[in-house]
């Protein structure tokens, strides 16, 4: 991404994503992943690298997601702070998790990649962790819904 490009994406983000919270939550995220595919040009055993940019890609594809739910939470509840808001603390607590389990998720990957001889269960835990990622974006969503609709 070139200088004018990303200061284009710095402000879009910025009008989406405001400057607070929800942008940090979103960051994160993305943080995680870039890190996650960092882990991914390591890696030298063939079927491993198949079972691992599979679920980079199931990965990516939460990325869409969780940008929506904190444009939406952004736009239900500004910030430009750090404080979390009520109505939308457990969205918060969700969309915090998953970060944290996506970060987790790259540290599997990155000790697969290191691990000398072939590794017997493949990417089972990596996949476990990735899964988990996953129910966290879920259950963000479901929150946010539960927030607009009051429940």
């Amino acid at each position: 991404m070139g200088f004018f490009s990303a200061a284009r994406q710095g402000r879009r983000d910025d009008a989406e994503l405001g400057k607070g919270l929800w942008r940090r939550a979103h960051d994160r995220f993305l943080r995680g992943l870039d890190r996650y595919h960092q882990v991914l040009e390591g890696v030298e055993d063939e079927a491993l690298y198949a079972e691992l940019v599979e679920i980079a890609n199931e990965l990516s594809a939460l990325a869409g997601r969780v940008r929506q739910i904190c444009m939406e939470a952004q736009r239900r509840s500004p910030s430009d702070g750090l404080d979390i808001p009520g109505a939308l603390a457990g969205v918060h607590r969700s969309l915090s998790t998953a970060g944290n389990s996506l970060a987790m998720t790259a540290e599997a990957a990155a000790m697969l990649r290191l691990a000398v001889g072939p590794v017997p269960v493949g990417a089972a835990s990596v996949r476990r962790r990735a899964e988990s990622v996953a129910e966290h974006v879920d259950d963000a969503e479901r929150r946010l819904a539960e927030a607009a609709s009051g429940a």
